[in-house]
């Protein structure tokens, strides 16, 4: 609309300045041309760009649920123009005889009415009175009142067969989202000088996941790695560095085990006086920029970087590394920016922050000058804010940090830096992972489980369990057998985690998330190859599938067809959910509920129909085939959501 509308307005401008010389008014020549030029080539921009938009809507996947919002929120409009904000609740049903979904307003609209205008009408006259007010439309068959005013809405075959065919045609694409907004994730982040533990696992992977999710929907999003790459701990590393490599300016230092190279110099650290004042002038000397100081640092930061790397080429990961040392520079001028606002008191020689609502302040500068990890995160902040010009920022932070965030959010807004009303700030926290006693995931000698060995170990149960089933024997080659091995391993790891609400500690159970019945990846990967092998086996290839989606009609008369169509529609309306509560639980719900929906159907509907004596294929259902495709193309693109790779045979 806002295209359109400047569309008019600059050709009515090119217009006026044809029209200068009837005005009697006589510019320069020279600027007219190129004023008009600039205007025509602002002209051609925008309706090549309005075309675009157009073109990208008419291919999208309707989401039915917002269609229908649209249409009861004009009923509503109609019935009651002098009501302010009514509710507008629309959504599926949860049984075929109440149609195929519900519109709940009326009870809220009578309780407004009684409150505001002190009218007692019953919801069932105001339910009448909004279905004599729906607008024609494209998509409701019919609809009917019950109970005491529920509006059940029964949707049009012939709405729902078309959406099919253009997904068939045009493949998933995403909703109409709008304006193309910058969305910042800041997930993974772990601890330069540490390995990746089971702590780090459901940041790395939710955080991806989201990623993907806005990705997909049409947003410039980008992946930040906030890694623990700065501080005090840098002392000691340097100092122990310096004492058993010390030629590593000249020779690369082996670190092998950077985990134990750690551990060591915190021994010394707390043990030996002399080691740990020369641990914080190495502190001071790294802060101060000293060049064999900083090669130290970048020497054991690379280290790091390679273990993390080997991680996320497994969970196939993407990143960009901005670890606290990028913001090093800005923490002097936040300082100063909250103390020329006069935010900060001295208390003890600290600078510190109150955040109204919050009873605990943040110390932006230690009593000896140093800064803080309040101070980095509010540096931080202010640059996804302001330099990145972010619309949307999410920390995908584990639930411990919860207080922290919230504090510093505030007081970014505090200061000024966004409006929560124009930009969204969120913490999309997540509970800690426990082992099988119900108790934080340890290893047996109580030691934190390594990311990568949890890794390792996925692998080799994954390969058990398809040997289990004879697969290297007669049903894979070696080559698909590793690539089955790998989608189920790191694909049941990710499912276990996305598959729980976020905000909920989890169980992590191998046994569990590679069974293959139930609500886990192993059995979504396994109903997904079975489905793109009804098509493969009837000798249906892809150019033919192509070729029906054009011209077949899908038909969707029996009960099975109208339920797997019906539930591959929604995909829309779950994405779109996503995006508002960052819980991605919902997404593994739904494609379970595809999954077992589809084997209804192909419980009850005979896609491919075969001689009983011989065998031999006598009739293809082409509809049925392409209502096969559908499912697997939406599982598809929810598996790419979740970062999990399907195969084609397993």
């Amino acid at each position: 609309a806002f295209q359109e509308n400047e569309i008019k307005l600059l050709t009515a401008e090119i217009e006026c300045l044809k029209n200068f010389g009837c005005l009697g008014i006589s510019p320069s020549l020279e600027g007219l041309r190129d004023e008009n030029a600039k205007l025509k080539y602002r002209l051609n921009f925008l309706q090549k760009s309005l075309q675009e938009e157009r073109s990208k809507t008419a291919k999208s996947m309707i989401n039915i649920n917002s269609r229908l919002q649209e249409i009861f929120g004009a009923a509503i409009q109609a019935a009651y123009p002098d009501l302010e904000n009514p509710p507008l609740v629309v959504t599926p049903s949860q049984q075929p005889k109440f149609g195929d979904y519900q519109c709940n307003s009326a009870m809220g609209i009578t309780q407004i009415l009684l409150k505001t205008k002190e009218q007692k009408v019953s919801p069932r006259e105001i339910a009448e009175k909004i279905t004599k007010n729906i607008p024609a439309n494209e998509c409701i068959e019919k609809v009917e009142i019950a109970g005491p005013g529920f509006i059940n809405v029964h949707l049009r075959k012939d709405f729902v067969s078309k959406q099919l065919s253009s997904l068939l045609i045009n493949g998933v694409q995403p909703p109409a989202v709008g304006k193309r907004k910058k969305v910042v994730v800041d997930f993974s982040s772990p601890n330069i000088a540490k390995e990746m533990h089971v702590g780090h696992l459901r940041s790395t992977i939710i955080g991806e996941s989201m990623c993907r999710l806005f990705e997909f929907a049409g947003y410039d999003v980008l992946r930040l790695n906030h890694l623990g790459d700065w501080g005090t701990q840098f002392g000691m590393l340097i100092a122990h560095l310096q004492d058993k490599f010390p030629d590593y300016l000249t020779v690369s230092p082996p670190i092998g085990d950077l985990q134990a190279f750690y551990k060591e110099s915190k021994r010394r650290f707390d043990t030996e006086e002399e080691f740990k004042k020369r641990a914080y002038q190495c502190v001071v000397l790294l802060q101060s920029k000293n060049p064999d100081f900083i090669k130290a640092w970048e020497l054991i930061c690379d280290v790091s970087r390679k273990e993390f790397q080997k991680i996320y080429n497994c969970l196939d990961i993407t990143l960009i590394e901005r670890g606290e040392s990028f913001y090093h520079e800005m923490m002097k001028d936040i300082v100063k920016e909250f103390e020329d606002k006069g935010f900060v008191q001295v208390d003890d020689g600290r600078k510190i922050v109150f955040v109204p609502g919050f009873p605990v302040p943040l110390t932006i500068m230690k009593s000896d000058g140093g800064y803080t990890y309040d101070t980095s995160d509010l540096a931080a902040l202010k640059h996804r804010l302001c330099e990145e010009k972010a619309d949307i920022l999410i920390y995908v932070v584990d639930s411990g940090q919860s207080v922290h965030l919230q504090t510093v959010f505030a007081a970014g807004q505090m200061i000024g830096w966004y409006d929560p009303k124009v930009t969204r700030v969120a913490h999309a926290a997540f509970g800690v992972v426990l082992g099988e006693d119900k108790k934080k995931f340890k290893t047996r000698s109580g030691d934190t489980v390594r990311l990568i060995d949890l890794l390792e170990e996925g692998l080799k149960r994954a390969m058990d369990k398809l040997k289990d089933k004879e697969r290297d024997k007669v049903v894979l080659t070696e080559e698909e057998l590793k690539a089955a091995q790998t989608s189920v391993a790191f694909g049941c790891i990710k499912y276990a985690d996305l598959s729980h609400n976020r905000l909920n500690d989890y169980v992590f159970s191998f046994d569990k998330m590679l069974d293959d019945r139930g609500n886990t990846a192993a059995y979504l990967l396994y109903a997904f190859t079975r489905i793109r092998a009804i098509a493969r086996l009837a000798n249906i290839d892809e150019q033919m599938l192509r070729k029906a989606a054009r011209e077949e009609v899908l038909i969707l008369d029996h009960e099975k067809e109208w339920k797997l169509g019906k539930c591959i529609l929604r995909f829309p309306e779950i994405l779109q959910k996503i995006l508002e509560d960052l819980l991605l639980h919902t997404l593994c719900d739904y494609l379970y509920e595809l999954a077992t929906t589809f084997t209804e159907f192909y419980d009850n509907c005979y896609c491919v129909e075969k001689d009983r004596q011989s065998g031999q294929i006598v009739k293809v259902n082409m509809w049925r085939l392409l209502l096969c495709e559908a499912t697997a193309t939406v599982m598809a693109k929810g598996f790419d959501i979740l970062g999990i790779k399907p195969v084609q045979r397993m």
